[in-house]
């Protein structure tokens, strides 16, 4: 069978992803023939608006009608950095169903419906690849799915938004509070005018779901994911971080037990010690373990212009190989369990407490008898900052490792205790 010399791609979007994919295909387009053994050209691009003046992109090319794109036969290759779930969700499959290779960097949709895009690629034989959409110019979809593939993987933990890690970097170290470095990060544009998704952890939970389904091969979606934001933490809770050789970050977490899957995105303490301990600023990585491999962990650019599509280029040369050799579609859906999904209040983690409390004798005995009658074991009690006017006193305890109802009744029953004026933080250890 002949081999194509110039594989031509419709491309839809061109934001901020779409633009650094465009600039980049150009940049590279006299290396795809030696890299790839063809050239590529991307002949239209969808837009939203044909009026906005886009420099270095030839009017030509663009479009705001999707037949234009997906009723031209010659191309091959379909591009989708629109984000969202509609209309990607059906021009994807659209374009799948017809024999067309996809290449996306929408973690929100494949979250959401990645085994329906995955079976309709699977059914054509054709490619759907999506390495830009976890941890942007970090590879680890690909790493996961081939490299690592002889491993029997337990545990996936990461930073997985930029956005969450450059403030709580700027709270360990410049010690700002959790506004001023929001602020900070928007000024930078690390941080959207909106920046819920961020902050509440769903941008990193849509991608723990992602790493989850392909590190343990079978099936999670977003909503099976725990997700819990930054907003509650304080520079006192960085404070004690500090005193207990900790630092705070937003990780995504996920393991293969014997009864599920557990899978989360909260704010933990972890060691300085350990290697996710050292990312810093807007970075992300992903730390994985193998029965076969031990540890290993990705880092680098989770998102922008250029690292994101170095991630989406990266498969389209995948994509044009395949094509060369008649062999797209060869590494499809690798959810091939069935395993169940934990409920998370079933999960088990160590906490640290940070309460406010009456200055009297008697309420560290009652505290913990709450904690006796939940099997909530404390491995710390610390006081500080007794405040003689207000009588009031700044408690904080550790726990050994309990499941989340048993904090979460612990909690319940607190809350109702007058000598409790206000349980200030309540963040998990790793």
């Amino acid at each position: 069978m002949s081999k194509p010399d110039k594989i031509k791609i419709g491309l839809l979007g061109l934001g901020t992803v779409g633009s650094g994919v465009y600039k980049l295909i150009e940049k590279q387009k006299d290396e795809f023939y030696k890299k790839a053994g063809a050239d590529v050209e991307i002949v239209k691009i969808l837009v939203h608006n044909m009026d906005k003046k886009r420099e270095g992109v030839d009017p030509e090319l663009l479009t705001d009608n999707w037949r234009d794109i997906i009723d031209n036969d010659e191309i091959q290759l379909i591009i989708e950095v629109m984000g969202g779930i509609e209309p990607a969700r059906t021009m994807i499959l659209e374009a799948l169903h017809a024999g067309k290779n996809v290449v996306s960097a929408n973690k929100d949709l494949i979250a959401e419906h990645g085994k329906e895009l995955l079976d309709a690629a699977e059914e054509r034989g054709v490619d759907f690849l999506f390495e830009a959409a976890v941890a942007g110019g970090i590879p680890i979809i690909r790493p996961l799915k081939q490299c690592l593939a002889a491993n029997e993987i337990d545990e996936v933990i990461g930073i997985m938004n930029g956005t969450t890690n450059y403030i709580l970097t700027k709270m360990f170290e410049d010690n700002m509070d959790f506004e001023e470095a929001l602020a900070k990060a928007t000024e930078l544009g690390y941080a959207e005018a909106d920046p819920t998704a961020d902050i509440e952890g769903l941008d990193a939970g849509r991608k723990a779901a992602i790493l989850a389904s392909i590190a343990f091969h079978s099936r999670v979606v977003f909503k099976n994911v725990y997700t819990e934001g930054i907003t509650k933490i304080s520079a006192k809770d960085i404070a004690y971080a500090k005193e207990f050789g900790d630092v705070i970050k937003l990780l995504g977490v996920a393991h293969n037990t014997e009864e599920g899957i557990e899978v989360g995105v909260y704010p933990m303490m972890i060691s300085q010690n350990h290697p996710l301990a050292s990312v810093r600023d807007s970075f992300n990585a992903v730390f994985v373990h193998g029965d076969a491999v031990g540890d290993v962990m990705f880092y680098g650019r989770g998102a922008g212009e250029f690292p994101t599509a170095s991630a989406v280029v990266g498969d389209v040369i995948d994509v044009v190989r395949d094509t060369q050799y008649h062999c797209t579609g060869r590494i499809s859906c690798t959810c091939y369990r069935t395993t169940p999904v934990k409920d998370f209040k079933n999960v088990k983690n160590k906490f640290f407490l940070r309460m406010q409390v009456d200055n009297k004798p008697g309420v560290l005995a009652s505290i913990a008898m709450v904690f006796g009658v939940h099997k909530v074991s404390i491995t710390k009690v610390m006081q500080k900052e007794a405040c003689e006017s207000d009588g009031v006193a700044e408690l904080v305890i550790v726990t050994e490792a309990v499941k989340e109802y048993q904090m979460l009744d612990s909690m319940e029953h607190l809350k109702d205790m007058e000598t409790i004026r206000e349980i200030s933080s309540v963040i998990r250890e790793y």
